[in-house]
């Protein structure tokens, strides 16, 4: 056991206490063992700290007090009377004291005794500071100390706040006469306005003796002085305040509420920003339910945007489901909870949150009600946590929203000594309504979000073509829960000649709009890839369609402005899902060819990709940059670069490197930042799988909550092999024909594709015959063995062939058409010299 004296520096009542040999202090542990002793306790009854530590208390009564004069003191947090004690030379002494029942340091419990030495009889200049501290006033606690910081008098409303008379206050410091910490800083301003006679003043809360709630009070100190300027002491005046301050408390929780609750689209995290708000503040437990039929879909809008069948309760006298989506407590880890967030719990028909569900109001309760002792009867766990934690009041408030009922909030306390108040109910209701707002535009965005990126992901290729000319890998991930679903898009599309064609896109804005301007976008680049043009060019046509794209999204809009005008306008009009945004995108289109290992890039506005070498160092590629898509007046340019086997092309959009770095802070990631993450991560062996190098791009470079939609796709060239390729010129002779048909046959001879033949001898006679007949020499005759057998015919003449039905008479017109008949594909291709006439057969 702690044997301490507690000497003259006040055992930690602050560095600001004077004449503490002025009061007689001691300690006693709850066994009535003497544990702490003052030198005003030495100069009362004359023991040393060393003869008395340690010994019973009772040896120092003289006599015992009469049994029904002592209350039962494990119940109280104060005694105050009158004790007949001994002095260590046998006198007997009447001593007045006050007694706190503590938990001292250690969390130890004992009593803490106070007395003071000074004469207790009312001084001559007693009357004159009580003149000057007002004590008559009946608003306010008024009291007047001496120099020494000791009660001299006190008005009707400090001694009421205190619990004790003048003649038990008179002698004793403040610090004395109330166990609380808040008033060693009410003792330090007392002594700084003796010091420098400036009127000080504060806001605390304490607790008065006696009382179980805690009181709000503003304190004004001030000294006093006589006609001569002499210091007689100091004043202390306190407003009890605690009805302003509760009420500013629940202003501000209102306006903390406005500010935190529906930050994000997010059910469960804005009802979980409630419970936040509300613990400790206002509840010291707090359960959000949501109806469990919102989980089967049902929810109160359609999907036009406009509300629907709202979510039914069941009949009368039958149980209602109910899902925890958050909880919180005053206690970590939430021990009071009987449901774990995300459990479904039936509540019975009777049950407090279903009578407030089916009223659509907010009730009142004590534990102790009917309404609530019925229903925890039949609910043991629940019961034994009302009694475990000493519940005694709650509330129940439904969360509705634009007519429609989602669930329930109840409150609840068991720290807090005070019971709810009306007005608790009026702040629970109001951040009730607040959350339920919130809620409810979360559900409706979380139907619409899920609605475009079913969409998205429906627009986006279900699977990638396989090329033997290239490995691919990628990845699409939608926009965080604050922007809405984007126009981000990627496709793979193979083409002539064993090529393929690399698309990435990004189109301006966010939600179903983008995502079926994004399907319209992707289909048009496929066409235009159908017919071969090259990227500068595909991308000139694709420029002029966006544009054309966004004028008809403003002529959209301004009809749809027109017709609200024509209903009596206003924004909640029913036309508000005919407004269409702004119309743009930007692309990066690419197209390799693996017989050359030669790349043809142009970009519209878009992040050029990066190059990695069969080294692993990765850099960007510098493609010319042109303008976004839509902007018209300004021509694209490509580039061609050759990729070495063994290297690496990353193609992405602009969320992966400028992504925001948080949903609260708003700051863009720098983009160069961005961009060197990106090749740092990329700059791998050239084994690593494509599928896992696309895991650490995203798990690398992009934020814990991106908000902005990313596609990757990433790209590993496998040159075609030589001896897989046969070229040749062809004289412009017809007699030259045979000449082909013998070349291509010896070589389909040496891959072992005899099966072929028949079929390649047709082909390239009549490709090589109308080459040397109707088109512009050079000629020249190559045939691709990749996963299908291609035959390319080229020459120099810009005009393309066409397929038409040829008349009984005619001589010609059937060749094409017999080429068509015989092969998998057949198409013609444009370049710088000319033109490319092309086949595919399928090989068994």
């Amino acid at each position: 056991m702690d044997r301490r004296v507690v000497d003259e520096s006040g055992a930690g009542h602050g560095p600001y206490t004077v004449g503490e040999a002025l009061t007689a202090r001691a300690t006693v542990d709850e066994e009535g063992i003497v544990t702490g002793w003052s030198a005003g306790a030495e100069r009362l009854l004359g023991y040393t700290p060393t003869q008395i530590l340690g010994l019973p208390a009772a040896l120092l009564l003289a006599e015992e007090p009469p049994p029904d004069a002592l209350p039962h003191f494990s119940d109280l947090p104060r005694w105050h009377g009158t004790l007949v004690l001994r002095h260590r030379d046998g006198r007997r002494l009447e001593v007045k004291v006050l007694a706190h029942h503590r938990t001292s340091y250690g969390g130890v419990r004992d009593w803490f005794l106070v007395s003071a030495l000074t004469d207790e009889r009312p001084r001559p200049g007693d009357d004159t500071l009580a003149l000057r501290g007002f004590l008559d006033s009946p608003c306010c606690a008024t009291s007047v100390h001496d120099t020494d910081l000791r009660f001299r008098a006190s008005n009707r409303g400090s001694r009421g706040a205190l619990g004790l008379s003048d003649d038990d206050l008179r002698g004793l410091r403040m610090s004395e006469a109330v166990d609380d910490p808040a008033v060693e800083e009410v003792e330090r301003l007392m002594r700084l306005a003796l010091e420098t006679g400036e009127p000080q003043y504060m806001e605390n809360h304490a607790r008065a003796p006696g009382e179980t709630r805690e009181h709000a009070w503003s304190v004004d100190l001030y000294r006093l002085q006589d006609e001569n300027g002499r210091v007689l002491g100091v004043a202390s005046t306190g407003h009890d305040m605690t009805e302003q301050y509760w009420a500013r408390k629940r202003l501000q929780l209102i306006a903390e509420a406005g500010r935190r609750i529906g930050s994000t689209l997010d059910v469960t995290r804005t009802a979980q920003e409630l419970a936040d708000i509300a613990v400790p503040d206002l509840a010291d437990f707090i359960s959000v339910d949501l109806l469990a039929s919102l989980d089967d879909g049902v929810t109160p809008f359609s999907a036009a945007g406009e509300y629907g069948p709202a979510p039914r309760l069941p009949a009368a006298g039958r149980a209602l489901a109910l899902r925890r989506i958050a909880h919180r407590s005053v206690h970590p880890g939430t021990p009071e909870a009987v449901v774990a967030p995300g459990e479904v719990d039936e509540y019975p028909d009777g049950s407090p949150p279903v009578r407030s569900l089916r009223s659509g109001r907010a009730v009142l309760h004590r534990v102790t009600e009917p309404a609530i002792a019925d229903w925890v009867a039949e609910d043991p766990l629940r019961a034994s946590r009302i009694r475990e934690f000493g519940f005694h009041s709650a509330m129940t408030v439904p969360l509705s929203a634009r007519g429609t009922t989602l669930g329930v909030a109840v409150f609840a306390r068991h720290r807090h000594p005070d019971p709810f108040e009306r007005d608790d109910l009026v702040l629970a209701e109001e951040l009730a309504a607040r959350t339920a707002v919130s809620i409810d535009n979360a559900l409706r965005y979380t139907r619409e979000r899920g609605t475009a990126v079913t969409l998205q992901r429906s627009l986006l290729p279900q699977s990638l073509p396989e090329q033997a000319g290239v490995e691919i890998a990628s990845r699409y991930l939608p926009a965080g829960a604050r922007a809405g679903v984007g126009g981000d898009w990627f496709d793979v599309i193979p083409l002539s000649g064993a090529r393929v064609a690399l698309v990435v896109g990004d189109v301006v804005g966010h939600g179903i709009h983008a995502s079926a301007t994004m399907g319209r976008l992707r289909t048009a680049v496929r066409t235009l890839a159908d017919i071969e043009l090259p990227p500068d060019e595909l991308l000139t046509h694709l420029d002029d369609l966006v544009a054309r794209l966004a004028t008809e999204a403003e002529a959209a809009e301004e009809s749809a402005g027109t017709t609200d005008r024509g209903r009596g306008g206003g924004t909640g009009g029913g036309t508000a899902g005919v407004t269409t945004g702004v119309v743009g995108a930007t692309c990066l289109y690419v197209v390799y060819d693996p017989v050359s290992r030669r790349c043809t890039l142009a970009r519209a506005g878009h992040p050029p990709p990066v190059v990695v070498g069969p080294d692993g160092t990765a850099a960007l590629l510098d493609v010319p940059a042109g303008p976004p898509l839509g902007l018209g007046g300004l021509p694209f340019e490509s580039l061609e670069t050759e990729l070495p086997e063994g290297g690496l092309l990353a193609l992405y959009t602009d969320g992966l490197i400028g992504s925001r770095s948080g949903e609260d802070d708003g700051a863009r990631v720098d983009i160069d930042v961005g961009i060197t993450r990106l090749c740092q991560t990329l700059a791998t062996p050239a084994t690593t799988s494509l599928d896992a190098l696309c895991d650490r791009v995203l798990g690398s470079v992009l934020p814990e909550r991106p908000t902005d939609d990313v596609a990757l796709l990433l790209a590993r060239p496998r040159p075609l092999d030589p001896g897989r390729v046969a070229t040749w010129d062809v004289a412009a002779d017809p007699s030259a024909v045979a000449e082909a048909r013998k070349n291509a046959l010896g070589r389909l001879d040496a891959w072992g594709l005899n099966d072929a033949a028949f079929v390649t001898e047709l082909v390239v006679s009549e490709l090589v015959t109308n080459a040397i007949r109707h088109a512009e020499p050079p000629v020249r005759l190559r045939l691709i063995h990749d996963e299908s057998l291609i035959c390319e015919v080229s020459d120099a003449s810009s005009t393309a062939p066409h397929m038409r039905r040829a008349r009984s008479f005619d001589e010609g017109g059937r060749g094409l058409l017999l080429v068509a008949q015989l092969t998998q594909r057949w198409g013609t291709r444009p370049t710088p010299t000319g033109k490319t006439i092309w086949t595919e057969q399928t090989l068994g």
